[in-house]
């Protein structure tokens, strides 16, 4: 099943520069719904327990927390099929300046241990299966998960958005692919090719650790070192790879943001908004991938506000410094979250990210 990708409101925001006219029209392609819930900034916030590896501290309230806060998740469910059980594969956390012009992108490691309220504990991506169990849905999953998030980081949340199966490789192929720079050898495990040519998978994922034993006479996919143009397909693959990382999860959470920056400026470039058949094919792209919260205020009311936040403006933070902490407990390996996280999740509540980047430079995430 294909773990899913998201895009970010930067790359929304920067699809019109400015120009939030243009979007009207391809507005109503967006499925707005209600995913916040509780993790809403004008809902009260959830009653906080406080387990082994979650955060030992008291946030502000939300009238409290300067700036803006965004929370984008991608899925491992297809649309039209069954939603209940899909687990949330990429958590990401978008926090834009209270003068919105500066933002910064933060992945959750999605095996985080975490109280998921109504729930007990468990890894931090099983909130949204919970959550979708039922009449749940998509909604459900993701309130459920944003619940938990807020639980978790104290952090309130002005809009939430979910991107759909093909969605991400839908808009990478919209604006013609993007530029990325590979930073490490990557296989892999899904895509390959047997010995007549057929695409197949090179690896089989085997339970419960989902432990990569190679097929005999397949040859996978490699992303070999080095800067090259990617078609969708081609940075479906590379940001879904994590098995055989030498960092794993922390791998894939670099290179999604990577991707996400480079779509950011490829949007904003002038072979797309200068060309009217491309810029068309992108909002197009993007509005029928989408299903959008944006806690009272329309996607076009967003990218108004946030029309002078540009791609150069981001900056992408790892959790945990990149390295696993992780820990085991009744046969279940877990991360677990390290006193400068919690650092982290409190600048954000408080909206000084930039000071905590210059304290911590090696937390920061270089552009692809």
């Amino acid at each position: 099943m294909w773990r899913g990708m998201i895009v970010t409101a930067v790359t929304l925001v920067s699809l019109v520069g400015g120009g939030t006219v243009a979007w009207r029209h391809y507005e109503g392609a967006v499925d707005q719904v209600d995913l916040l819930g509780e993790a809403a900034r004008d809902r009260p916030p959830p009653r906080r327990i406080t387990i082994e590896s979650a955060p030992r501290w008291s946030p502000p309230p939300a009238s409290a927390q300067p700036g803006r806060n965004i929370l984008l998740v991608g899925i491992d469910a297809r649309p039209g099929e069954d939603q209940a059980g899909a687990r949330a594969d990429s958590i990401i956390v978008l926090h834009v300046s209270a003068g919105g012009d500066r933002a910064w992108l933060v992945s959750l490691p999605r095996d985080t241990r975490v109280e998921i309220p109504g729930h007990g504990t468990d890894k931090l991506n099983a909130a949204f299966a919970a959550g979708s169990q039922g009449d749940g849905g998509r909604a459900g999953g993701f309130a459920l998960l944003a619940t938990t998030v807020r639980q978790l980081t104290g952090l309130a949340f002005d809009a939430g958005a979910i991107i759909d199966f093909a969605g991400l490789r839908r808009v990478v192929d919209a604006v013609g692919g993007v530029d990325l720079c590979v930073d490490v050898r990557t296989v892999s495990v899904h895509i390959g090719w047997d010995a007549q040519g057929r695409q197949t998978a090179p690896f089989r994922l085997i339970p419960p650790t989902f432990r990569p034993e190679r097929i005999p006479g397949v040859r996978p996919q490699v992303y070999e070192v080095g800067c090259r143009h990617f078609a969708g397909w081609e940075a479906l693959d590379y940001v879904r790879q994590r098995e055989l990382l030498p960092d794993g999860d922390y791998g894939r959470q670099r290179h999604q943001q990577q991707l996400l920056t480079a779509l950011g400026r490829r949007v904003t470039s002038a072979g797309v908004l200068g060309n009217p058949l491309a810029l068309d094919r992108t909002l197009t792209a993007v509005g029928e991938s989408l299903t959008f919260d944006g806690n009272g205020r329309s996607v076009t009311d967003w990218m108004f506000q946030l029309r002078g936040l540009r791609p150069d403006a981001v900056t992408m933070l790892r959790t945990n410094g990149g390295q696993f902490n992780a820990a085991t407990r009744n046969g279940t390996a877990f991360e677990q979250l390290d006193p400068v996280t919690l650092d982290l999740f409190a600048a954000a509540c408080s909206d000084s990210l930039d000071a905590f980047a210059r304290k911590h430079p090696d937390w920061v995430i270089q552009p692809s």
